[in-house]
């Protein structure tokens, strides 16, 4: 069964085709709510009597299951409709909201997040798959850098929005509040959404699924179990088995790619350009989220400031990254992707120097200046990448590709998160072990954990100085 490919008008006329603004408008609320617990772990704590490792299990599942489930979404975005598919992740995501909001144990609390994961992990690469369907490849870079707001933008608010709804209500709020926005969206996007592109018969391979759902899964899993802080062995472990059953999932694609529809197709690394892209946005994503994991540690432990005020503090770099999007997508469409990624790789590795030199008493507007930085610079980094690595992609292979960026892109927050917590915990440790008092030495493990963010930013700016301006069909076309 196929459905016919259907290109709106706007999309040749300079404006944001109506089905790709409706997806971004889903992909914003959905994934905000991957990071919007982060503020709640002390209530949580305290309502369910549990401890912070346990607490914190209310955004690392959501991770989990996101890294667990994108890897199928190739597949079923090719198997079923566009409005298939978001009728089906819109009514899983609203089905586990309400079941979190209502959740009458903390095990019921935990289901609903793995729920409303699951319909999240399908909505990112719906949009982009749409997106390079249905967007001209000399517009693409203005209406990705809408599609930025959804998803690099929406996890860095997630801490603000938890902070300021938490100031006034429960943690069930958090839920309550997201509800009747999700149902307004669903409701939006299922009167208005047309079918896009085609789509293609095929069954799943079953084993294909298990073998990524625990290959992804346990290695986030075994990440995260750096980043609480477990014994050695059991999360090197836990990585060491996910890598081995994500090498199973490798070889059995490889496989299925000669005979019948693999469930991730891997001749999407083929492409150089798609593969740079690939690196240097898990890079990237990978020092955001350690950022966003270090700075809260900072400001509340260190500054002793208000979960709220910690929100409001790095509210303004979040809002910049996404209201400059579109305006980072039409100097892409302008001047291509090098005078954008350059400046903005050595802007990233200068933020993380400056975040290296935190102190007892740097001004705030010293921080909120250098958040901003990193902010705009990850603006300016993340649309060229998105659009030049899939606009390397022939169009059937789109949605595979999407589905990798998303993969790895959880993989990414989840390395980022373990990386800047060890770092961390150990420098903090062996300062304590020498007698150094408990502020000073967390907040030493914090400059190093920086440190070796700006380190690794250093290949970032490696691979932004090899990323081509634009694709070879992009020079044609304006030739």
């Amino acid at each position: 069964m196929t459905a016919e490919l259907t290109v709106e008008p706007g999309a040749a006329t300079g404006r944001t085709p109506a089905v790709v603004k409706l997806l971004v408008l889903a992909t914003f609320v959905v994934i905000l709510n991957e990071t919007i617990m982060m503020n709640a772990v002390p209530r949580l704590m305290e309502y369910w009597q549990v401890d912070e490792a346990t607490a914190q299990w209310v955004s690392t599942v959501f991770m989990l299951t996101m890294a667990a489930v994108i890897p199928i979404t190739g597949w079923f975005l090719q198997r079923f409709s566009t409005r298939q598919a978001f009728a089906t992740a819109m009514t899983v995501f609203l089905l586990g909201t309400a079941l979190a909001a209502v959740a009458p144990t903390f095990e019921v609390l935990l289901l609903g997040r793995v729920v409303q994961a699951a319909g999240t992990a399908v909505m990112m690469p719906l949009l982009m798959t749409t997106l390079m369907t249905v967007v001209p490849e000399s517009d693409r870079g203005r209406v990705m850098g809408n599609v930025t707001m959804a998803i690099a933008v929406a996890p860095a608010l997630g801490p603000t929005v938890s902070g300021v709804v938490l100031q006034f209500g429960s943690w069930r709020m958090l839920f309550v509040v997201v509800l009747p926005i999700a149902g307004a969206v669903t409701w939006l996007g299922l009167r208005r959404l047309q079918n896009i592109g085609e789509q293609q018969a095929g069954n799943v391979d079953w084993l294909s699924v298990l073998v990524a759902a625990a290959g992804f899964g346990g290695l986030v899993y075994g990440l995260t179990l750096f980043s609480e802080g477990a014994g050695s062995l059991r999360p090197s472990a836990t990585v060491v088995a996910g890598l081995a059953l994500i090498g199973v999932f490798v070889l059995r694609q490889l496989r299925l790619q000669r005979s019948r529809g693999p469930l991730m197709d891997l001749r999407v690394l083929r492409s150089s350009t798609y593969l740079r892209a690939l690196v240097l946005m898990s890079l990237a994503f990978m020092g955001m989220l350690g950022a966003m994991i270090l700075l809260p540690l900072y400001l509340q432990n260190i500054r002793d400031l208000s979960p709220l005020q910690t929100g409001l503090l790095v509210m303004p770099g979040g809002l910049a990254m996404g209201l400059l999007g579109p305006t980072v997508g039409r100097l892409f469409d302008r001047f291509g992707g090098r005078p954008l990624v350059i400046p903005a790789s050595i802007a990233i590795v200068v933020s993380m120097i400056g975040f290296s030199q935190l102190s007892m008493t740097m001004p705030y507007w010293l921080l909120l200046a250098l958040h901003m930085v990193f902010m705009i610079s990850l603006a300016a980094l993340f649309t060229p990448a998105f659009t030049l690595g899939l606009g390397a992609l022939p169009p059937h292979l789109y949605s595979h590709g999407s589905s990798m960026l998303g993969t790895l892109q959880q993989v990414a927050a989840a390395f980022g998160t373990a990386l800047a917590v060890t770092v961390m915990t150990v420098q903090a440790a062996a300062l304590r072990a020498d007698g150094v008092a408990e502020e000073l030495a967390q907040l030493s493990g914090i400059k190093a954990a920086f440190t070796v963010g700006a380190v690794i930013s250093l290949v970032v700016v490696a691979i932004a100085l090899v990323l081509p301006g634009r694709n070879p069909s992009q020079l044609n076309d304006r030739a």
